[in-house]
């Protein structure tokens, strides 16, 4: 790509924002077209000048950066190229390498911008930058008007952010009492009859349930059946171990060995491999 890279600089800290600046005069192909120091002068800028890429910082007050990309959506304003910029790195790398997009964390590395702006001028060569759009849209389309905090907390956890209609309780009635039961804490669930061993903080309870009604409370991003009787938290699997007679465990965090049946077997390590 010859052409130059129409830049915008986003960030409502100044020094952040030179700091950002003076490392971008390194790079022959940026023209900056403005800085901006908060999301509302940003949205205008994008919507003027109509650039190629976007550095957007994420913590701003008024407008978020993730408040931003939500505006540009609802106004039809054609997407730019977003590499987003932060200075929390205990979010960041889940946070958008979930989605395949590019972030900085402060203060910017040149190493680190170098690579950041080679992907980029590759993707506005025309090759991927429909697909790094799509990222974005989608990216807006899951957000909800959520605090922008919540979400980069929710997808460093690996959380999706989609809004699933999916309880975060369950209740369960033994002798006499009523308890709720986080679903994040529930470990696995296996099957005796018409009850449900619910396995969760080194505690089990009994519930009467079927294991297909039970399912339709738990999101199956989370919770996966491993076998005709059993279903298990993803986030508890410790590692999956193949036996010399072919069969397969789980291991979860706690120590508990599980078996995986053979017709779960190839997606349960699709989804493991995956997370």
């Amino acid at each position: 790509m010859n052409e130059k890279i129409r830049t915008i600089v986003v960030d409502d800290e100044q020094l952040a924002r030179r700091g950002l600046l003076v490392r971008l005069a390194q790079f022959e192909q940026i023209e900056l077209i403005q800085e901006c120091s908060s999301g509302r002068e940003a949205l205008a800028a994008i919507q003027e000048h109509k650039p190629d890429l976007v550095l957007l910082d994420i913590q701003m007050p008024g407008l978020s950066g993730f408040d931003v990309l939500r505006k540009l959506n609802e106004k039809n304003i054609t997407m730019p190229a977003v590499v987003f910029v932060t200075a929390y790195d205990q979010y960041a790398i889940r946070a958008f390498e979930v989605r395949a997009l590019d972030y900085l964390l402060k203060p910017v590395d040149e190493e680190r911008l170098t690579q950041t702006l080679e992907r980029i001028t590759a993707e506005l060569s025309g090759r991927r930058e429909k697909e790094h759009q799509a990222k974005l849209l989608d990216l807006v389309s899951d957000m909800t008007g959520e605090d922008c905090e919540d979400i980069l907390q929710r997808l460093a956890a690996g959380q999706e952010l989609t809004q699933d209609n999916y309880p975060e309780h369950i209740a369960i009635k033994e002798s006499g009492e009523i308890t709720r039961v986080a679903i994040s804490a529930i470990e696995w669930i296996d099957a005796a009859g018409d009850y449900m061993c619910i396995h969760a903080c080194n505690e089990t309870h009994i519930l009467r349930r079927t294991m297909k009604e039970l399912e339709k409370e738990l999101n199956p991003k989370s919770f996966q059946r491993i076998h005709r009787s059993a279903i298990v938290n993803l986030s508890q699997v410790e590692k999956l171990c193949s036996r010399q007679n072919g069969e397969y465990h789980l291991i979860l965090q706690n120590g508990e060995e599980l078996k995986v049946s053979r017709s779960y077997k190839d997606k349960i390590k699709q989804l493991i491999l995956g997370n």
